[in-house]
């Protein structure tokens, strides 16, 4: 079997690749590119519940011509007969789809069909592995504030341990020279993060000043047994309100993956912030999502 090329994480894709997914993604913005995926079968398998993603794959795949099938769980041979992964992988290509967009709740579910599949796999969110595309459009989002990202400082603050958006975030600054600072308290952030263009920081309020843009995550409660921080103490030492607005420089930019809920991780005062991109963010999800569709199915010239 031949393996087409995928989009599981960031790490799948170089510098010059991320570059110029972006710059597909403005020219597509820009203008409509047309049924760059005329005639093929694109089948999206969301196991976890989403509003931008699933909404986002949807538009993307409409607008650049493929035939779209949404296959609810519930509609899975593989969810209520006992077929395997393989054997549905196997199934949805000798039936002529080419694209599969999956969701899971399972870390390394997208790599397991990609392995099984004669076509291009998209990861949508696999557990608490990667994000890649919501990844995508965030940079997007700060490479369209500030140009090129080498030299600036992104800060990711919250729950980072379960948050696959921030794990495929953090590869693709690394990859395009940004500075990460990861900040939070060590139940949610624990040291070992820290590495190569990557520091810890427990202290939010001490680096604000030096922060170029501010990435909040929500705390993912359904991923803890017990909670380790009270509420409390969380929005004490963690949410960005309008008295630490206050301390952030006047070019600094805030955004968040979504959902993002409000007395937690902010307050209503960041909803009334210059510098709040929640909108761009999910406007610049169809267009990212169509860029990187054309790329696995039209790679361009080496």
């Amino acid at each position: 079997m031949r393996i087409r090329r995928s989009l599981i994480d960031l790490d799948d894709l170089t510098p010059r690749e991320l570059r110029y997914i972006f710059e597909r993604t403005e020219q597509f913005e820009r203008t409509p590119p047309g049924p760059l995926l005329q005639g093929l079968g694109c089948v999206n398998m969301f196991f976890e519940e989403s509003t931008r993603t699933f909404t986002s794959f949807n538009l993307a795949e409409s607008r650049l011509g493929a035939a779209v099938i949404n296959l609810a769980p519930k509609n899975l041979s593989l969810a209520t007969k006992g077929e395997t992964l393989e054997d549905t992988a196997l199934t949805l290509g000798a039936l002529g789809i080419s694209i599969i967009v999956v969701r899971h709740h399972q870390p390394g579910f997208p790599q397991r069909i990609a392995l099984a599949f004669d076509g291009h796999v998209v990861n949508a969110g696999d557990g608490v592995h990667a994000h890649p595309t919501q990844a995508l459009l965030d940079i997007y989002t700060l490479r369209e504030e500030f140009g090129p990202l080498k030299g600036r400082t992104v800060g990711i603050v919250g729950d980072v341990l379960h948050s696959r958006v921030a794990h495929s975030t953090m590869r693709g600054l690394q990859r395009l020279g940004a500075a990460v600072v990861l900040i939070g308290p060590e139940c949610f952030l624990p040291h070992d993060y820290a590495g190569a263009g990557i520091s810890v920081e427990r202290d939010f309020d001490a680096i604000l000043p030096r922060l170029d843009a501010i990435v909040l995550l929500r705390i993912q409660r359904e991923r803890f047994v017990e909670m380790p921080i009270s509420d409390e103490e969380y929005i004490a030492g963690y949410r960005l309100d309008e008295r630490r607005l206050a301390r952030v420089r006047n070019e600094t930019i805030v955004m968040h993956p979504g959902p993002y809920n409000r007395g937690m991780e902010l307050d209503d005062s960041v909803l009334k912030f210059a510098g709040w991109r929640y909108a761009r963010q999910v406007h610049h999800g169809v267009g990212v999502r169509m860029a990187v569709l054309d790329f696995l199915v039209n790679p361009p010239a080496k």
